[in-house]
């Protein structure tokens, strides 16, 4: 493959796509390539990087918004708001799942990616305010502003963030964000196994005590874990998380996370860390009820792989050997929920479904929509599903 493109202008990219539109040549597009063992494999001669489209553009804090162009480092995005003590709502998880590298702020919306306050903070697509990006024809739009209530039409926002870059070339992104909480807490419960965790997640996510993380790691070194997080002034953690607790005794026994423990927790189960997986290992993700989670768990472990849960018992992170068998038995345990393979060799990721098919009405609204921001499907070409 020739060395890739990275334009250091918007115009740069819209030209790199208009003549690869007038080509008929696929491009692989990517921002720092810290996730290309992820989904199916590209096959283009040519790879257009935005890692050289970088810096914050606008950041009003005292608006809570902020906009950046793609190629802008995830880490330098993070870092200018918790300078203003303010944070990204949706908590993305770092590339540490793929390996490490500078992720970028356009790849984590591409792939809409979102961390464990995903339960009370939304997605990474549900904080995008304004986009900017190039069509599969070279043509530079925008959509959204730098409001929230700004859509008119089609929401190409949430069309976009999620697409993997097969709809457009994302070259500028605008968020929401919020101020970062004072201090956290974590309770720490030893639960009898998973089943329990997941009972124990669901009533402090009913209790009214703010619960921003829920978890069950049921490989801890102590045992099966369930953890609940609680973010927020520092006299009201105090009182939620002993409010809490109280809630919880039935479930077992607990203690209290301090804040510095609990950012090294959810950093940890954000990126998948819990899983230890060796770098010849597959990793998945999958989306069940959150009531699903234990026996998608009971079944991953007869199989022989591992996993644990998070987002109340909603999300289970996988882990085990880089084989079509394995990735048989995630897809079994996950239906009738949903699959993602994050990580795994090329001769697998191109032999088997990374994502569910969708039902034909849904897949037909697919390829019009493809048709229409791609018409000769250049951009990513069967990066989600083999033909789109």
């Amino acid at each position: 493959m020739s060395a890739p493109l990275a334009p250091a202008e918007e115009a740069g990219v819209a030209a790199a796509v208009a003549e690869a539109f007038a080509a008929n040549a696929p491009l692989a597009v990517e921002g720092a390539g810290t996730k290309r063992a992820m989904l199916r494999p590209v096959q283009a001669a040519r790879t257009l990087s935005t890692r050289a489209l970088a810096g914050i553009t606008l950041y009003r804090p005292k608006e809570l918004v902020i906009a950046a162009r793609a190629g802008t480092p995830l880490a330098e995005v993070e870092a200018a708001l918790a300078a203003e003590g303010q944070m990204l709502i949706a908590e993305p998880p770092s590339a540490a799942p793929w390996g490490g590298g500078a992720a970028t702020l356009g790849g984590v919306v591409a792939a809409n990616l979102s961390g464990p306050r995903r339960i009370s903070g939304g997605a990474m697509r549900d904080h995008v305010l304004g986009i900017r990006f190039v069509n599969g024809r070279g043509e530079v739009l925008r959509s959204g502003g730098r409001v929230l209530k700004n859509v008119t039409g089609l929401d190409l926002c949430k069309l976009l963030a999620g697409s993997h870059g097969t709809l457009g070339v994302l070259t500028e992104i605008t968020l929401k964000v919020l101020p970062r909480p004072e201090t956290a807490a974590t309770l720490v419960i030893r639960v009898a196994d998973a089943a329990a965790g997941v009972r124990a997640l669901s009533a402090g996510l009913g209790s009214p005590f703010g619960v921003s993380g829920a978890a069950v790691l049921p490989d801890a070194a102590e045992g099966p874990l369930a953890l609940l997080r609680i973010e927020d002034f520092a006299s009201f953690v105090a009182y939620r998380i002993g409010r809490l607790r109280d809630l919880l005794l039935p479930f077992g026994e607990s203690r209290i996370a301090d804040a510095a423990e609990t950012d090294a927790l959810w950093a940890a189960i954000r990126d998948g860390a819990p899983l230890a997986a060796g770098p010849e290992e597959a990793l998945w993700r999958a989306s069940v009820k959150p009531t699903d989670g234990p026996r998608v768990l009971a079944a991953l472990r007869e199989a022989g792989l591992r996993g644990y849960l998070d987002w109340g018992g909603g999300l289970v992170w996988i882990a085990g050997p880089a084989t079509a068998a394995a990735h048989a038995a995630v897809t079994a345990a996950a239906s009738p929920g949903s699959f993602t393979l994050l990580r795994a060799p090329d001769a697998l990721r191109a032999a088997v479904p990374v994502i569910p098919e969708e039902p034909p009405p849904l897949a037909a609204l697919s390829r019009r929509v493809k048709a229409a921001l791609d018409p000769k499907g250049i951009l990513n070409p069967g990066r989600m599903r083999a033909g789109l």
